[in-house]
């Protein structure tokens, strides 16, 4: 169930091999899809003043590699740390579920909002010094949740959103920009730690807080350790000079805007649309299940120890099928099959978790990360697939995490809002099980060998 979703990491991830690339996107070096949450974009724009790794020694390559790694880390660590900690949050704070499920929407729908102001910031200040700052302000909002204020939980929650969505639109940017000879491997390896990175933080919340008998405020602000670590590491590409601006105002490293298509077309072509709805939906199942299963299963009397081991568990399985589910829909026909597989996958989950939630738990988290591992590998494949080059696919990429991660924000208090309002988890459940139905609806237009804005007939 974790992924990188995050565009760039939901987790919210998960790239496509080098044989899932058409052979449109090869000849642009596109090396598929990220996780958890990190929109492609465009054709970056490299000059003489833009290190690459031909140029570097062994160390500075290896140094910015960790860097790189250690910043996938951090982007799901701050969200999914809050999912095993709702239930006492609601008890300390005496707040509703709906209320209580804010601290995972707001991250959600600052992923979307904060998608479309990235690439302003990054012609502003550069790609690695923007990374940089993302990092610092990932780290200031996880401790600002010390405070003893709702305000100050809120407002630190929001930071850590608006942190994890700049670096999701960076990463696949700096990865192409340091590593071109060696995408492949990075995007990969970069997907993996958004996974690891998920699994970290909602299965060793629990643990911590009781190892160390502390408040939950302060076991959430402890996750600013690895943030400010990996700043660290990175400190010193942010040093790196940017020199002079290759055209207008934009600096050395930033991506270039020449050929985009706009965005008012791509919201009136059939194919951007299906894409932008299944990232949709399958983001809004995702974090609805993140934010809430561990509850589910605190209520029917596991203990938070092992809810948050489970959610952290249904992540190995994702690992798995992200992996495979790529190169595996470019062999299966008709093209929906794998949509339709992760659907049902997904859906057997849910009506695990409503008649035998505790006893069978490890069979409805093995079918759910299953389900929703394909389903996010799928929605990002088809960022690459159904454009024609990487300028379409920096747009259609905007678009789908940007739209697609503001309506996935409703999942996680839409969630909480029927579960107050039922007093079970029946509802709920049924409720995701309906989101399937759409989700295999857009999916299907999604799956089909079409490239955004093509000509009838092409």
């Amino acid at each position: 169930m974790h992924r990188p979703d995050l565009p760039p990491l939901r987790p919210e991830h998960a790239p496509a091999s080098l044989d899932d690339v058409s052979p449109d996107d090869a000849s642009t070096d596109s090396a598929g899809p990220d996780d958890l949450s990190a929109p492609e974009t465009p054709q970056v724009t490299v000059t003489s003043e833009t290190r690459t790794t031909a140029t570097s020694t062994p160390v500075k390559i290896a140094l910015l590699a960790v860097g790189l790694l250690l910043i996938g880390l951090n982007l799901r660590i701050g969200v999914a740390s809050v999912g095993p900690l709702l239930g006492p949050i609601r008890e300390d704070l005496r707040v509703s579920s709906s209320t209580v499920s804010l601290l995972t929407t707001i991250p959600v729908v600052a992923f979307g909002a904060f998608a479309f102001a990235t690439p302003r910031l990054t012609r502003a200040i550069g790609m690695h010094r923007l990374l940089g700052v993302a990092m610092l302000a990932l780290g200031a909002g996880i401790a600002l949740r010390l405070q003893p204020s709702l305000a100050s939980l809120f407002a630190g929650t929001l930071i850590v959103g608006a942190a994890i969505a700049v670096g999701n639109v960076l990463m696949p940017a700096v990865i192409k920009n340091d590593f071109a000879h060696r995408a492949g491997l990075m995007m990969g390896l970069y997907s993996t730690t958004l996974f690891v990175g998920a699994a970290l933080g909602s299965g060793l919340t629990v643990p911590l807080q009781s190892l160390t008998g502390a408040h939950w405020r302060t076991t959430l602000a402890l996750w600013a350790i690895p943030a400010l670590v990996a700043f660290v590491v990175w400190l010193p590409q942010t040093l790196r000079a940017p020199g002079h601006q290759p055209s207008g105002h934009d600096v050395a490293d930033a991506p270039s805007t020449a050929g985009e298509p706009s965005l008012r077309a791509l919201l009136t072509d059939r194919v951007a649309l299906a894409v932008t709805a299944l990232m949709g939906t399958q983001s809004l199942a995702y974090y609805a299940t993140l934010t809430w299963v561990p509850t589910l299963l605190q209520d029917h009397g596991m203990s938070a120890h092992d809810a948050g081991l489970m959610l952290s568990y249904s992540s190995f399985p994702g690992i798995l099928a992200s992996l495979v589910t790529p190169a595996l829909a470019r062999r299966m026909r008709p093209t929906w099959l794998p949509i339709a597989v992760s659907v049902a996958l997904c859906v057997l989950a849910y009506l695990g978790l409503a008649i035998a939630p505790v006893s069978l738990a490890y069979l409805w988290m093995t079918l759910l990360g299953l389900g929703q591992g394909a389903a996010i590998s799928l929605a990002l494949s088809y960022l690459v697939w159904r454009s024609p080059d990487t300028h379409h696919t920096g747009q259609v990429s905007t678009m789908a995490q940007g739209f697609g991660y503001l309506f996935a924000g409703l999942g996680p208090v839409g969630l909480g809002a029927l579960h107050t309002l039922t007093h079970g988890w029946g509802v709920p459940l049924l409720g995701l099980g309906a989101l399937m139905i759409l989700q295999l609806v857009v999916g299907i237009p999604a799956s089909r060998d079409r490239h955004v804005l093509a000509a009838p007939g092409d």
